[in-house]
């Protein structure tokens, strides 16, 4: 024999639906917050090293570090990204491994 479900029944379940349907949405919103977020910071960090990387490789090809950022673009192909990323480089001395910081705009 066929019984139907009550009404109130069948909106509590619907209501219980959409409210795991919403979390749902919910958490995987943040979750994709954080893998962006984790992603930049790795892309940032990979851009350090490229920059130092090209700046050592000056050093052993010329006996001494770059003395700009911009030589360093123009010489020996480090490519960045100006629109999303602030780089710092600082030279104390032709001798001395550059300080290099980069940032990511927001």
């Amino acid at each position: 024999m066929y019984h139907k479900t009550p009404r109130t029944r069948r909106r509590a379940r619907l209501a219980a639906l959409a409210v795991a349907l919403a979390l749902l949405v919910w958490g995987g919103a943040a979750l994709a917050r954080r893998i962006g977020h984790d992603l930049d910071a790795q892309g940032a960090a990979a851009l350090r090293q490229a920059v130092l990387e090209a700046a050592v490789q000056c050093y052993a090809v010329e006996g001494r570090y770059p003395e700009s950022l911009e030589r360093l673009e123009r010489e020996y192909g480090v490519q960045i990204n100006h629109d999303r990323y602030i780089v710092t480089y600082d030279v104390f001395a032709t001798n001395q491994l550059p300080d290099v910081q980069v940032l990511q705009k927001e």
